[in-house]
């Protein structure tokens, strides 16, 4: 009876002779190194479902959905730096943990999209903030899910997005 596996690096399905049970041999179709099991660690292939097409792409959708809210709703917050409310000025000194997130997330979207100009605008709200924007920037850069608005920025882009902020408000 022989031995049925498939190989870990190209997937191909190999039958060994049962004398082969627990060496190391090459895989005849990617001629990498492979293990071949014993008869006793043979087991069952594992029956998969198929993917579900119809929800990867229902997801994808709710995730540009959010994306593009998210996009719409920093558009409408841009606040010249300085507002007089009810005879009291509030200037950038005060923004809020909430507001400076939404400012780093803009300068960062506005970065990966070529909007140079806006960023610039973004980083001069950001500047006067500079050790609780770089607390931020650290929690951005450590989180192992991306703000839904930056999920579509490659990894390594937005490590070099952050740098930059990070020089300027330094």
């Amino acid at each position: 009876m022989a031995i049925t596996f498939h190989c870990e690096h190209c997937g191909k399905k190999i039958e060994a002779r049962d004398g082969t049970g627990g060496k190391w041999g090459k895989c005849p179709a990617c001629k990498n190194k492979i293990y071949v099991p014993s008869a006793e660690e043979d087991e069952e292939e594992l029956k998969l479902a198929p993917v579900d097409e119809e929800e990867i792409a229902r997801q994808k959708e709710l995730l540009a959905e959010t994306i593009r809210l998210r996009q719409d709703i920093l558009s409408e917050t841009d606040l010249p730096p300085e507002q007089e409310t009810g005879g009291v000025a509030f200037s950038e000194s005060e923004m809020s943990e909430g507001e400076l997130m939404i400012e780093i997330i803009k300068y960062l979207r506005q970065m990966a999209d070529g909007d140079l100009a806006g960023a610039e605008t973004a980083a001069k709200m950001i500047a006067p903030h500079g050790v609780r924007a770089e607390q931020i920037l650290d929690r951005i850069a450590l989180s192992d899910m991306p703000e839904p608005e930056l999920s579509d920025i490659p990894q390594q882009v937005l490590a070099g997005l952050i740098r930059d902020l990070r020089a300027k408000i330094g």
